[in-house]
């Protein structure tokens, strides 16, 4: 541990199957994802892989993908086109990194990468729209119709590895020359789950990492920390927790991210609050100390906070969303408040709203001036509140709504992502419904203004509504 503090801030943790790693590599503690009793820092059984596997050669694994549940159906219809295209011109094509995952997972992948035997020259003479891209580590972009698909070379990807200190060792007599170039590419993959290969053609997946049994336990290995914001978005995202350990690690090393590229960071913060995941990528931020680091101003709200339930917090944002978009009488505020309070009785929260007589603060933009609506106005008014609120809901949950908000800056990229859960969206609408469809049988008020921490934490309604 105090190695890695003091200096090897590019390693977290040694890969498994490699015969000949030094024992300072097979040191360095291991990030891993595992249940939810790991997410609360509860120690995960160790991965002894690395040390049963010293001196002997690399599993070579070949998976049939229709056991996996895979088809070539679940390949968008661009990225086939691209694979066949190459297929038919005399290369090797295969899928690789996390959309393999993501397909194992029973996930949609938010894209495909694709991998190919083609030299990027021969890639971009198969295909009339294409482009190479990048400097460093080129690839080529194929435009198909709107869509483009990424394209990586097995040839750059060697290149790549060649200053690679943990890949020079020599080939495994059990391996074959494209077992040989698949196994190495799948080495330099940032986590294990990553490190899977699909062919489509064969119906194979090649795993030489020991991706799939990572996967079945839900745990993955970390490489670099310049990978850590990488590592909690994913786990934010599966829903995986870290080790004990991997945390503790992750901690010491936190301070190393503000060695990256401010626009990775944004990137990064930019990936983990899509996907419906920005509440867990949060709270994992906040606990490894990165929260601090990236957004302090925020961290020092969420802190004073206390980052209670997060169900309540969105019905809060979409209720001050409809306010925001559209301000309403304070009137209508009060008595939506009201019924929200006391499970749907409109009746009673009507009465109550009309005994108000202490005026209002003018400073807010999100309640107009008093018009004096009469009950049916009044209720009217209320009921559109609700309907607005579910809106408000809807928005956040709604592909087309959250790409069209980022749109609006120039420097974020272009998303197809959510910003909270079907399932999040599901539980905080029951907090408002009650407005809408009448006061809920069996319903009893609350009685002063002491909250039940206990019914709250497993998420009452009558609770979070208080």
């Amino acid at each position: 541990m105090a190695i890695a503090a003091a200096g090897l801030v590019l390693v977290l943790s040694s890969r498994p199957h490699l015969p000949f790693l030094s024992p300072l590599l097979r040191s360095i503690p291991k990030v891993r994802f595992g249940s939810a009793a790991a997410a609360t820092g509860a120690a995960d059984e160790s991965d002894h892989r690395v040390k049963d596997n010293v001196g002997l050669a690399p599993k070579w694994k070949r998976l049939s993908s229709n056991d996996l549940g895979i088809s070539n159906s679940m390949i968008d219809r661009p990225t086939r086109v691209v694979l066949n295209g190459l297929k038919r011109n005399g290369f090797e094509a295969y899928l690789v990194g996390g959309c393999v995952r993501d397909l194992i997972l029973k996930r949609t992948p938010k894209d495909f990468d694709v991998i190919t035997s083609a030299e990027l020259k021969e890639v971009m003479s198969t295909f009339s729209r294409c482009e190479k891209i990048g400097k460093r580590f080129p690839i080529c972009h194929v435009h198909i119709d709107d869509d483009i698909v990424e394209v990586s070379s097995f040839s750059t990807s060697v290149a790549k590895s060649d200053g690679d200190s943990t890949l020079s060792f020599g080939r495994s007599i059990e391996c074959g020359e494209k077992d040989y170039i698949r196994w190495r590419n799948c080495l330099q993959r940032d986590f294990t789950i990553n490190g899977l290969m699909f062919d489509p053609f064969s119906n194979s997946v090649y795993d030489y990492i020991g991706g799939m049994e990572d996967i079945r336990k839900a745990k993955c290995l970390l490489y670099f920390a310049a990978r850590i914001l990488r590592a909690v978005r994913i786990a934010a995202r599966l829903g995986f927790g870290f080790a004990r350990e991997t945390a503790h690690t992750i901690k010491i090393l936190a301070s190393s991210i503000l060695r990256l590229d401010k626009g990775r960071l944004l990137m990064e913060m930019n990936y983990m609050l899509a996907y419906g995941s920005a509440e867990a990528s949060l709270r994992l931020l906040w606990r490894f100390g990165l929260l601090e680091i990236l957004l302090p101003i925020q961290a020092a709200y969420l802190v004073r906070l206390g980052f209670k339930r997060h169900d309540k917090r969105v019905a809060i944002l979409a209720f001050h969303k409809a306010l925001s978009d559209e301000p309403r009488d304070p009137l209508v505020v009060a008595a939506f408040s009201l019924a929200v309070h006391n499970g749907g009785d409109i009746c009673e929260a009507l009465k109550i709203a009309r005994m108000i007589s202490k005026p209002h603060d003018i400073s807010f933009h999100e309640l107009r001036e008093s018009q004096n609506l009469d009950s049916k106005a009044l209720k009217n008014e209320v009921m559109h509140l609700a309907e607005s609120v579910r809106s408000a809901l809807c928005d956040m949950t709604d592909e087309y709504y959250v790409s069209q908000a980022m749109a609006r800056y120039p420097k974020a990229p272009y998303s197809d992502l959510v910003f909270i859960p079907l399932v999040l969206y599901l539980r905080v609408c029951k907090i408002f419904e009650c407005v809408k469809v009448g006061k809920e049988d069996g319903f009893v008020s609350k009685q002063g203004s002491k909250v039940d921490q206990d019914m709250l934490t497993l998420g009452s309604l009558q609770e979070v509504r208080h």
